[in-house]
């Protein structure tokens, strides 16, 4: 029997429960998946804590797993029984060992990576991919500053950067974390709990500022990140772990002709060929070693409570994943 996490109400990770479903067989354009691994990531926990109120209740949370194609609706040909797949769904659904899925999502995984490497991988890294390519176009010379250098993204995104010709200066929390963002490239380290990094980057970069600020950690760093602005710099907030963003004055920006994006991986990934872009050319990073797929911690399907308590923790070193 099928089972997935059914989120009933929002509140703290123990509202995550699992329970029997029941799975028709897939129609036109659908397949069939028996799910081997599922990513857990912080927009999981923004949509069971009601932040993110995007998932209609009662409904089953998650958006990324991998796994293989048991059955393929009529008209699908891209697919058949027995292909390891991936994907992301902004629809929600991962958290189950089964589910039906709609066939333009898949990605068909390469044979030198694993399901698990793919569950933990593809929204962190395909996020990585967007923010130094679309949203912002990295190159040569310049220099960026990364909030949360040693989280899941922030580490992809440095090493990106980096290969890129970037100086990436990151921030981070401990000296633990403070390795982790060296090893993942970064040329200077602030640890914002102790050292107020808006003077630190003016100071590393001569009273410059930085081209592109990269802010996942939202209420406690935005105003600051905006100062760390040099003049036609970018301000890219793509999450909010400290909380919402306050409004503000939009006329803040003119001080340096400056720029503000809030973009969401789903609106780059909505066209099937800006899918299989972004897919490739992360896969293409793995296959030539400048990313690397990390090893994390898996949880059965049934403890999901306990992986975003680890999770919302910030223990958690390296990817979380749910085992169906």
């Amino acid at each position: 029997m099928p089972t997935a996490i059914v989120l009933r109400e929002h509140g703290g990770p123990e509202v995550l429960r699992p329970e029997a479903i029941s799975l028709a067989r897939p129609g036109a354009g659908e397949l069939r998946l028996r799910q081997t691994a599922v990513g857990v990531n912080f927009h999981d926990c923004y949509v069971r804590s009601g932040l993110y109120r995007t998932l209609t209740l009662p409904g089953i949370p998650g958006i990324e797993a991998a796994g293989v194609v048991e059955e393929v609706g009529p008209d699908v040909a891209d697919f058949a029984a027995g292909d390891r797949v991936a994907y992301v769904d902004a629809r929600y659904g991962a958290y189950a060992s089964h589910r039906i899925l709609p066939a333009r999502l898949a990605v068909r995984l390469p044979d030198a990576v694993s399901e698990a490497d793919a569950a933990g991988l593809l929204v962190k890294g395909l996020t990585a991919e967007l923010l130094v390519r679309e949203v912002h176009a990295i190159g040569p010379g310049d220099t960026i500053l990364v909030h949360a250098a040693a989280g899941g993204v922030g580490r992809l995104l440095c090493r990106l950067a980096v290969h890129l010709g970037a100086t990436v200066i990151g921030t981070v929390g401990s000296e633990a974390k403070a390795s982790i963002a060296r090893a993942a490239g970064c040329a200077h380290v602030i640890f914002y709990r102790q050292t107020d990094f808006v003077a630190r980057v003016r100071e590393l970069t001569d009273g410059r500022g930085v081209a592109v600020v990269y802010d996942s950690v939202g209420k406690d760093t935005f105003a600051g990140s905006l100062d760390c602005l040099s003049v036609r710099g970018h301000l890219v907030n793509f999450g909010q772990a400290s909380g919402a963003v306050p409004p503000f004055e939009v006329s803040r920006l003119a001080a340096g002709s400056c720029t503000l994006t809030r973009p969401i991986l789903f609106h780059y990934i909505g066209q099937r060929a800006d899918l299989r872009n972004l897919t490739s050319r992360l896969f293409d990073r793995l296959a030539t070693g400048v990313l690397t797929a990390e090893r994390g911690t898996t949880y059965e399907l049934a403890d999901a409570a306990a992986a975003h308590a680890a999770l919302e923790s910030r223990a958690a070193d390296g990817p979380l994943l749910l085992s169906p």
